[in-house]
């Protein structure tokens, strides 16, 4: 795989950083991760340290949240629950490509509608599924109301500065700045007034889906859960 880390500073690579940001929401807007990725075979990422993912994971919290959210950690056969939601979120660290790694912290709705698929596809790529299978499997799935998309307006925390993301289909991964996703169905740029301005203050990605999210890009701050520094930090 080819991987290039990307920093933030330039027009240019804000423009990327933007683009990292819609493939981010697309991967999650649709079935699967693993139905994004070029890659012939659907390798799992190897296991963290379980006490750097799991502070790793809760970095995407507010402060506020953290300490009651659920958190999930991968190991070779999927993931795990370490710690039961008291407060009906649920924090994990997402790999849309292997080596990605983009910690979250969803709702009770994202933790009802997109926790089960990132779950699942774990499992799969543990298993040896090609990307191809694991596509159809949650196209199956999504068909048999199996998965199911969100019903109601909702938020996802990504607000941790390790965040590293897929920059395109080709195996580039760069880090981008903490952001926001409130889960939109069937919402459209136009209904944003952006009219399909990626640069704006907000945008929406998959829209007119079911799976429709508004990303609200954030800048650097003091706000979410404070933890240990993972390993492989910020390069």
């Amino acid at each position: 795989m080819k991987n290039r880390t990307t920093r933030f500073g330039s027009n240019r690579v804000n423009e990327m950083i933007i683009c990292s940001l819609v493939l981010t929401a697309q991967v999650f807007a649709i079935a699967s991760a693993a139905a994004q990725s070029t890659q012939g075979t659907s390798s799992q990422p190897a296991p963290m340290d379980r006490q750097k993912e799991i502070a790793l994971a809760l970095s995407a919290c507010p402060s506020a949240v953290a300490s009651k959210a659920a958190v999930y950690v991968l190991e070779k056969s999927g993931y795990v629950k370490v710690r039961e939601s008291q407060n009906g979120f649920t924090a994990i660290v997402q790999h849309s490509q292997p080596a990605a790694q983009e910690p979250q912290c969803m709702d009770a709705e994202g933790s009802r509608t997109f926790l089960p698929r990132y779950l699942k596809v774990a499992e799969l790529r543990a298993q040896g599924k090609s990307p191809e299978e694991i596509k159809r499997f949650v196209a199956d799935a999504f068909a048999k109301g199996i998965f199911q998309a969100p019903t109601r307006p909702g938020v996802d925390y990504m607000l941790s500065m390790e965040n590293i993301v897929p920059l395109d289909d080709k195996g580039t991964i760069g880090h981008f700045p903490p952001h926001v996703m409130f889960y939109g169905p069937y919402l459209t740029n136009a209904d944003l007034g952006s009219d399909g301005n990626l640069a704006g203050p907000a945008f929406v990605a998959g829209e007119g889906s079911p799976h429709a999210l508004i990303i609200v890009p954030l800048g650097p701050h003091a706000g979410h859960a404070p933890g240990e520094k993972p390993a492989g930090g910020s390069q």
